[in-house]
């Protein structure tokens, strides 16, 4: 059971699982819904009109979900009913004497100011200044009023809201405008048609003093829609880069897949009270404004990516998710990954794709290999859940997009692009499984894809071991490939895969050699778990380029020699296969600092990079990246006794070996060369340039510290951009430089008033390394910017901290563990979702060494002692499980 929304009641219940092997279609359905909303801050009314259909194969009584609400008239078919016609009790409402087409009408009162969960309907900002708005996905709508809260109910909108003028005098909801007007005693009144039938996940509305900025948009088929920002007053300026991205996504979506826009106005409102990313209701998207707000004087070049990818994930949503929905909650990736991959191909489009390839495959081992690796690790699909909020993960989204990745790379661009034609049109309107989706897009080109189907029901990440023999007297090359994926939670046997491999074979001499029909790159599809692939016309002993492009999710194990990593770390022609070829040579580098051995691979990563460092011929940003080996996030996953605090000190070392072999003298000179040009702009090469520049300066910092501390503090006092800023003073923090304390104190003063600049004050110092960090964050939490109210402040302190700072973090004596865990406990009173998601911080602890690993496991075991939401107490139960 959920919290109520003003949480006076806990649920010690163990809630039964939900499985998938359980899915009924729903007895009934809404055909239509009418609401009308009276909207005040601390209590809002709200009246809705059920037009009801059951399915005559199934004699069920009508039950309706609703949480924390407070039923104030209940009447069916015109008719008030008495208290013996009607149950409300454990969140559901049933209702006796509904038949096929009856009308059930509900009058309920909630509390939005009460709301801390940001579920429902809820507050955003003081009770003064702040707006109403909503969030439904996963299970919110059932905290607004009664409804079939699932995915497979779609139902047409028509939405009244009335409200006093001069408190909300902006009234939105999902659809089409259909009037608007004034009402005695000051207030007024909005309506909104939805013409579409959408899940109830989907609705929206926003209320409250918000300004806009606007534009006209012709679509590719000739409809003429309004294209509509809002924000807050303070903010309304910083709207602008949105808007452009906006209309980048429109127009690459008509010609990438031929969607174009439904409505006649597309509203798109920023809030910084939300627990997601953005979320993606029709007509009316709703953004964290993290993901919104944009101005060169507080967003750094990262953020501006991100700013144009969300937008585009979200109007992407408008298709992928809304059109098309999915069936039920397991189907999730169905929208979800599918959607994060149009984002990506869309980001790739816009601006570098190799540099994107790079960023989602780092994004993806730093995040979802952890989780697939651990106690927390599921399928793309998973069999069961008991909190469905607990699903939006990195495997959901990011893994769930490499399978959508797998499957376009196998069919090939104008395939793939038949497949999701049909797809659209064979289930526009209706709510989708992954099967309707392979089906699809295998029925468009031919082929049966449902062996796909096994990596969306199967947990774990697959290791792919790759073994060549080149036969001179046959003048072959046989390639031996072979998988296995280890045991996860669950699932102690694992089947074999299809796995695509595209590859490529260079020479000696790092020229690409002709493969089949004279290309020079293949795909190979292991679907077995051993096979061998014969190239015939083979002279002399290739190098295999495997998995160009990262062709499948998989771990990849394969004994080159570093001469062999260096080859392509110089030749390949794939970008991303040079960066995988830095980043394996680094991780040998490091083992051999770690076990103390020769140096054979570490000579070979410093040489070759110093070599790719002196040409001045690479491209700044991939040369940034090439520069970068593994984080200690993932040197972690390599490890069994894990002890973050060596791992800190090893990569440090590691990357003071690189940085003293290209140079003190190097370094500086390219340094000084990147900051003669250190503009605002926000092109490609401006952005590389600083991308590197940081790069550079955090290599110094390694070599010349005060030189490097010096060059960062002036940096700081310069800056033309966040980027640059961010960048110098996050060297100022991680190395404790004595012009550290006053470069944060100008960068408070400077930013006081501006929460995601302030955000990024906080998650700088989060960084701080080693046992010094505790100390940080203690102060940092009593400072009186700091609140557990907000996720974006909770995420920028205790996020960055627990998982992104190993060494700060996992203290010896399990101080760390045990702020967190005390913190964990507090914010689950407040805002269950974003506890369980802080909570995954502890993933992993069974692998750590014995001393912390005890420390750890003792704080999540008190942390289960209390009396929890079923979201953290599920998160918390999954780690001690395991």
């Amino acid at each position: 059971m959920r919290l109520p929304l003003d949480h006076t009641v806990r649920d010690d219940q163990t809630p039964s699982p939900i499985r998938l092997a359980d899915y009924r279609p729903p007895a009934w359905r809404v055909d239509h819904i009418e609401l009308e909303f009276d909207l005040g801050i601390d209590a809002s009314e709200v009246r809705s009109r059920l037009q009801l259909a059951r399915d005559p194969a199934q004699d069920a009584p009508l039950r309706l979900d609703g949480e924390g609400l407070e039923l104030l008239a209940i009447a069916l078919d015109g008719r008030p009913l008495d208290e013996g016609t009607y149950r409300y009790r454990d969140n559901v409402l049933e209702v006796d004497g509904a038949r096929d087409g009856s009308v059930l009408e509900t009058r309920v009162r909630v509390r939005p100011a009460a709301n801390t969960a940001l579920e429902g309907l809820y507050l955003s900002g003081s009770r003064e200044r702040g707006f109403l708005l909503t969030q439904c996905e996963a299970e919110g709508f059932r905290h607004i009023t009664f409804f079939p809260d699932r995915p497979d109910v779609l139902a047409k909108y028509t939405v009244t809201l009335r409200a006093d003028r001069a408190r909300f005098p902006v009234l939105l909801a999902g659809g089409n405008p259909d009037g608007a007007g004034e009402l005695p005693d000051g207030r007024h009144w909005a309506r909104f048609v939805d013409p579409y039938p959408k899940p109830c996940y989907l609705f929206a509305l926003v209320a409250g003093r918000l300004e806009r900025i606007e534009r006209d948009y012709r679509t590719a088929d000739g409809r003429d829609v309004r294209l509509v920002i809002w924000a807050e007053a303070d903010v309304i300026d910083c709207c602008g880069y949105a808007m452009d991205a906006l209309e980048r996504a429109m127009r690459w979506d008509e010609q990438a897949y031929g969607r174009n826009y439904d409505l006649s106005v597309f509203h798109v409102v920023a809030t910084h009270d939300f627990n997601m990313g953005a979320m993606e209701n029709k007509g009316l998207n709703i953004f964290n404004a993290k993901y919104l707000l944009a101005d060169p004087d507080t967003t750094t070049d990262d953020e501006y990516r991100a700013v144009e990818a969300v937008i585009g994930h979200e109007y992407f949503h408008n298709w992928s998710g809304n059109r098309v929905t999915c069936r039920d909650w397991f189907q999730l990736s169905l929208k979800e990954g599918l959607t994060v991959f149009r984002e990506q191909q869309f980001s790739a489009d816009m601006n570098s794709a190799p540099l994107k390839r790079i960023d989602d495959v780092a994004l993806l081992r730093r995040a979802q290999f952890p989780e697939d690796a651990g106690p927390l690790a599921h399928p793309v699909r998973p069999a069961q859940y008991s909190e469905i909020n607990n699903f939006y993960t990195a495997t959901v989204y990011e893994k769930g997009s490499e399978l959508v990745r797998m499957l376009a790379g196998r069919l090939g661009r104008e395939g793939f692009r038949r497949g999701m034609d049909l797809y659209f049109a064979r289930n526009d309107g209706r709510a989708a499984t992954i099967e309707d989706f392979l089906t699809a897009l295998g029925e468009a080109n031919g082929l049966d894809l449902s062996p796909y189907l096994a990596w969306y029901g199967q947990a774990g990440t697959p290791r792919l071991v790759a073994e060549g023999r080149h036969d001179p007297v046959r003048r072959e090359y046989a390639l031996t490939l072979r998988q296995h994926t280890p045991p996860t939670p669950g699932q102690p046997d694992k089947r074999p895969l299809p796995i695509p491999v595209k590859l490529a074979l260079f020479d000696p001499d790092g020229r690409m050699l002709p493969l089949q029909d004279g290309a020079t790159e293949q795909v190979v599809v292991l679907d077995r778990a051993e096979h061998t692939f014969v190239f015939p016309g083979i002279e002399r002993a290739p190098v295999p380029s495997l998995l160009r492009g990262f062709s499948a999710p998989v771990i990849l194990e394969c004994a080159y020699a570093p001469a062999e990593l260096a080859l392509l770390l110089t030749h390949d022609t794939d970008g991303f296969n040079r960066w995988e070829a830095a980043q394996q040579l680094a991780w040998r580098a490091y083992a051999e600092l770690r076990d103390e051995r020769d140096r054979a691979a570490l000579t070979v990563w410093c040489e070759t990079l110093a070599g790719l460092f002196e040409t001045m011929k690479l491209d700044a940003a991939l040369l940034a990246d090439l520069l970068t080996p593994p984080g200690e996030v993932e040197l972690a996953e390599r490890e069994t006794d894990v002890d973050p605090a060596r791992i800190h000190a090893l990569h440090q070392a590691l990357q003071r070996e690189l940085a003293t072999r290209i140079g003190n003298a190097a370094l500086h000179a390219r340094y000084h060369d990147l900051a003669s040009d250190a503009a605002a702009a926000l092109d490609a090469a401006s952005q590389a340039r600083r991308r590197l520049r940081r790069r550079v300066l955090e290599l110094l910092a390694l070599v010349d510290t005060a030189a490097a501390q010096a060059l960062a503090a002036a940096q700081f006092d310069q800056a033309a951009t966040m980027t640059d800023r961010l960048a110098a003073l996050a060297v100022l923090v991680r190395s404790a430089a004595p012009q550290a304390d006053a470069a944060l104190a100008h960068y408070r003063k400077r930013y006081d008033g501006n929460a995601l600049a302030l955000d990024k004050w906080f998650a700088v110092q989060a960084q701080l390394p080693g046992e010094a960090a505790l100390a940080r964050v203690r102060a940092l939490e009593a400072d009186p910017r700091f609140t557990l109210k907000n996720p974006n402040r909770v995420q920028a302190l205790f996020g960055t901290w627990a998982r992104g700072n190993p060494s700060g973090f996992h203290r010896a004596d399990g101080e760390g563990y045990r702020l967190l865990a005390a913190r964990l406990a507090e914010l689950d009173a407040l805002n269950p979702q974003v506890a369980a998601r802080l909570a995954t911080a502890f993933n992993g602890w069974q692998r750590l060494e014995p001393v912390r690993r005890g420390q750890a496991r003792a704080a999540v075991a008190g942390l289960a002692d209390r009396r929890l939401s079923r979201n953290l107490a599920e998160i918390v139960g999954n780690m001690l499980k395991a």
